[in-house]
């Protein structure tokens, strides 16, 4: 697999511990989500239907994870008061925990004292897939890197795990 195109959908299905999302920037502008969040912004609604055609995929995809035993979770990095774009995000939550993710919130000022990641990313186990965006939020080039070197993977997720720690559980985090 060439390290400017991996294949999410293989990396998730051949996790078999944990996988974990770390998102730290508050205005994403990426095409796939670019209807939803105009809609969002327009009607205050958001879809929240885990069958729709723009949930279904990622629903199925994280149902089959944690149906052979894989832990997944996503936690936030978050700026306070939050931007349009978290409150998008906050809103669709409700469907991450439905397909069986757990999601966690921390505020950024009370990420102070930890050692945090440059980039967004996604562990796999025992690998890495580093999200490359733009400082407007939209992908860079490369969009992704996949990284398996022991030393870094491990580096990233005690970072991650030192955030999960921190952070809110979804139900108890007030958008601010």
């Amino acid at each position: 697999m060439p390290p400017s195109e991996p294949r999410f959908d293989e990396l998730l299905a051949g996790a078999r511990r944990l996988v974990v999302h770390l998102e730290m920037r508050d205005v994403y502008t990426v095409p796939d989500e670019a209807d939803d969040y105009r809609q969002w912004r327009e009607t205050g609604e958001r879809d929240v239907d885990p069958t729709s055609a723009y949930w279904a995929p990622w629903v199925g995809m994280v149902r089959a994870a944690t149906a052979r035993g894989v832990a997944m979770r996503r936690v936030r990095i978050v700026s306070e008061p939050v931007s349009d774009y978290i409150r998008y995000e906050h809103a669709g939550t409700v469907v991450n925990l439905f397909a069986g993710e757990e999601v966690r919130w921390l505020p950024r000022h009370q990420a102070v004292g930890l050692l945090l990641p440059a980039l967004d990313g996604w562990l796999f186990d025992d690998q890495l897939l580093l999200n490359h965006f733009t400082g407007a939020g939209k992908w860079a080039e490369p969009p992704l890197e996949l990284r398996t070197e022991p030393d870094l993977v491990k580096a990233y997720a005690h970072a991650v795990e030192a955030v999960w720690e921190r952070a809110v559980p979804h139900d108890q985090y007030e958008i601010r």
